[in-house]
């Protein structure tokens, strides 16, 4: 059927409606296309469908500076302009709101402030990851196809922070090269490299057991990777858990610097992906909570200490807990190592191991599945003057400010989607909370 694409969804395709008026999720669509289109499947509510041919082009359609966006699940939408991006991600933001978090639009339009867009559009990231997989006695390694569990062979990412773009290329050839000779098990290869440090880590992820690890090292060391590691996996495939972390070569973690803050980061701990991008989460967070020196602070799902370490500087205390153990130890590393004694680091969920200390200010930076509704009860039930919360993914996101406001202590006062995530549909928002005035 033909179709015409109205506008982006949260995801990988368009929105377009038949002439009956039912909802068309068309993969390979851009916003203003007009496509002829297959459906692949037929629900009541929706059908999906897939581009045979665009018939008449959305004028946002360009050309995208990856070759291989189409058929690599790394860049979605690397064929929509850069205007265009910003303003589908603004639009979805301000849906999740006002349809998953059925907030009033006069508070939306109240707080829902204009996206901000840190740059670069291309070489933004300071990590790839690589997949790995053995076909027929031989090794592919790539980048994840978008519609296929197929492997995509990639000589460079233009993603990936420019002054490092020949790593991808120097690392999947030496693995290669390695699996020739050697039965060589992984799930995947992780690429780090920062542009403020110069530090370059490989991580070679795959499940425990016999590895040539002196080979792995000499095969790599032309890469001049300041570490190379070996992180040892257990379990099934879609629960597997870290057995280890084994040092191949190098530091053994990766060093990165974020607003002058020097943190190290072993392979599995998080970190964002978009360094200039976490720099401006950070101002944003300290902008909202004005911290001041004699504030205590609390930290929830601090990670490896990204907002932990500026808020030490600028509080008289601060309560971290983090229940993720890799990042736990970064964090105490960090702490160490940046002379600071002022931050108590706990090991633990959140809803657990909430902290007893009764906050001025607090941040919480949740994965993608946001909040618990315990966590949103007890931070209500907090004397603060003001939380900041980190989100990963609008839904969640509106969920939660439902539950504070259904709570009656919390309030948000601004809200800042921020694209750390150019040629995507994911991007960041940081929400500042008051106190409600009743």
């Amino acid at each position: 059927m033909r179709l015409t694409c109205e506008r982006m969804t949260y995801g990988c395709d368009a929105i377009a409606h038949t002439d009956g008026g039912k909802t068309v999720f068309v993969s390979g669509g851009l916003a203003g296309d007009v496509v002829d289109a297959t459906i692949t499947s037929d629900g009541k509510s929706f059908s999906r469908a897939r581009v045979d041919s665009v018939v008449q082009p959305s004028p946002d359609r360009v050309t995208s500076a990856c070759p291989l966006s189409a058929v690599c699940g790394g860049c979605p939408w690397a064929s929509l302009a850069r205007p265009a991006q910003l303003a589908a991600k603004q639009a979805n933001v301000e849906d999740a709101l006002t349809r998953t978090g059925h907030l009033p639009q006069e508070l939306v339009d109240q707080v829902l402030r204009p996206i901000e867009d840190p740059g670069p559009a291309w070489g933004y990231r300071n990590k790839v990851e690589l997949a790995f997989q053995r076909r027929g006695g031989r090794a592919l390694v790539g980048m994840h196809a978008a519609a296929s569990d197929s492997i995509v062979k990639v000589t460079t990412c233009p993603l990936l922070s420019h002054s490092h773009s020949k790593l991808v290329k120097s690392v999947s050839g030496s693995l290669a090269y390695l699996a020739g000779s050697h039965d060589l098990a992984l799930d995947r290869v992780g690429i780090r490299a920062s542009d403020a440090t110069g530090d370059v880590e490989v991580a070679l992820w795959g499940p425990s057991g016999a590895f040539p690890r002196g080979q792995a090292s000499r095969v790599l060391a032309p890469v001049k990777a300041t570490s190379v590691v070996r992180v040892m996996t257990r379990g099934p495939e879609k629960a597997r858990r870290i057995a280890g972390v084994e040092r191949l070569s190098g530091t053994g973690s990766w060093h990165e610097r974020v607003l002058g803050e020097d943190m190290r980061l072993s392979a599995p701990s998080f970190f964002q992906v978009n360094t200039k991008g976490a720099e401006r989460l950070v101002e944003l967070v300290l902008e909202g909570l004005a911290p001041a020196d004699d504030d205590v602070a609390m930290d929830l799902y601090s990670g490896a200490g990204t907002f932990t370490l500026p808020l030490a500087r600028r509080c008289s205390y601060v309560a971290a807990v983090e229940s993720y153990g890799p990042a736990v130890r970064d964090l105490r590393r960090n702490l160490e190592s940046s002379g600071l004694d002022n931050v108590d680091a706990v090991g633990g969920d959140a809803d657990r191991e909430f902290p007893d200390e009764d906050a001025d200010v607090i941040v919480v930076d949740p994965p993608r599945a946001g909040l618990a509704p315990h966590v949103v009860e007890q931070l209500s039930a907090t004397g603060a003057r003001a939380i900041a919360y980190v989100s990963c993914d609008p839904a969640t996101l509106a969920r939660d400010l439902a539950r504070f406001r259904e709570a009656g202590t919390f309030e948000p006062v601004s809200l800042t989607p921020v694209d750390l995530f150019p040629q995507t549909f994911h991007v960041e928002c940081v929400t500042i909370l008051a106190r409600a005035q009743h």
